[in-house]
């Protein structure tokens, strides 16, 4: 009987305890799947969930000095506070803590984890650069410093720096003619030496063989065009105008007649304000002056337009050689080959100007 009774409990016991493994398996299975299930929604979350809480596009700019926790608090503007979590997770299990690229990265409708990649792997949103037609290398490089990952400093003092300038064969004065003003895509954080290369062979695809051409026939240098055309384009914004204003001043330096441009003593005197130039500042001393000195100034007085270069190049032929704004401030001019006409045209000019109070 004690055989008996022991046997029957010996086997109770073990059914007991098969039960309670199969039990506590069941729910060890159970837990995983929904850890599973959560660990898949969270990816999932990354992958589809719009980052951004903000309607349109969102631009995150990365700087040299940015680390991680910067990163996260410039993100913290617009993305979604239970999105961020995530990406934080993600970064952890990528390592973008140690992979941290500059750069202007473009958030749509991103996920944390198509950001994540787009971040550590540096896949960018070039920059819409259009150079502008500004007067001076200051206000190119304070330009230039709003749109790339530039400082204005640095780039002025290369500006104004006889050896870097040569590098790409200019000078000082001439600098500006390297800069052709139309629009580029060019990565925010493209450092300055490549954006100068840039710059250069834009150049050389801008000066194609039917230009060089026409720059010869007109016996100038392609700086000579643009710096000529620099002074057009001061001279006037009507683009249908500028090829006779290029024939004149063509006519002018063919027969060896100073220029008097009015521009270049505003960029002599560094007073692009003025509306008007009297007798007084003609004698202002500097090689920019031509009404002192014949020929064209040391280089451009602007970066010249795309317009104003080809007007040089696609000048009018004419006898004029004056030329004098009309009295009804339309922007244009009235031509002259007389100088005794060319006063008519001034007289009628002045009238204007102290008829309005102009100063």
């Amino acid at each position: 009987y004690d055989v008996i009774l022991h046997e029957f409990n010996k086997y109770t016991y073990q059914n007991m305890a098969k039960k309670k493994r199969k039990k506590t398996s069941k729910k060890y299975i159970s837990h995983i799947g929904l850890s599973l299930i959560l660990l898949a929604t969270a990816i999932i979350g990354m992958a589809f969930i719009p980052i951004s809480g903000k309607d349109g596009k969102q631009i995150l700019y990365i700087d040299n000095n940015d680390n991680a926790d910067s990163v996260y608090e410039k993100m913290s503007v617009f993305c979604k506070p239970y999105v961020m979590p995530l990406f934080k997770t993600g970064s952890a299990l990528l390592s973008y803590e140690d992979n941290i690229r500059t750069g202007r990265y473009e958030i749509n409708n991103d996920g944390a984890l198509t950001l994540l990649r787009k971040l550590r792997n540096g896949t960018q949103t070039p920059v819409r650069l259009t150079i502008p037609c500004v007067r001076t290398m200051e206000q190119l490089a304070g330009f230039l410093s709003h749109k790339l990952m530039l400082d204005s400093t640095d780039v002025i003092n290369s500006l104004n720096n006889p050896e870097h300038c040569s590098q790409y064969g200019y000078t000082p004065e001439t600098i500006a003619a390297l800069f052709i003003p139309n629009t580029y895509d060019i990565y925010w954080n493209t450092g300055w030496e490549k954006f100068m290369k840039r710059m250069q062979d834009e150049n050389r695809k801008f000066w194609n063989e039917e230009r060089m051409s026409k720059a010869e026939s007109a016996g100038l240098t392609e700086d000579e065009v643009v710096t000529l055309a620099s002074i057009i384009d001061e001279e006037t914004s009507n683009n249908g105008e500028k090829p006779d204003i290029a024939g004149m001043y063509l006519n002018r330096l063919e027969k060896g007649i100073p220029l008097q441009a009015d521009p270049t003593i505003k960029f002599a005197m560094k007073k692009f304000h003025l509306r008007r130039i009297y007798n007084k500042m003609l004698d202002v001393n500097s090689p920019y002056n031509t009404y002192r000195n014949k020929g064209l100034p040391p280089g451009p007085i602007r970066i010249a337009s795309v317009a104003g270069i080809d007007a040089v190049l696609n000048h009018t032929d004419h006898n004029y050689l004056y030329m004098c704004a009309k009295e009804d401030f339309s922007g244009t001019h009235n031509f002259a080959e007389t100088y005794e006409e060319h006063l008519r045209n001034a007289k009628k000019y002045t009238e204007a100007l102290n008829k309005r109070n102009i100063k």
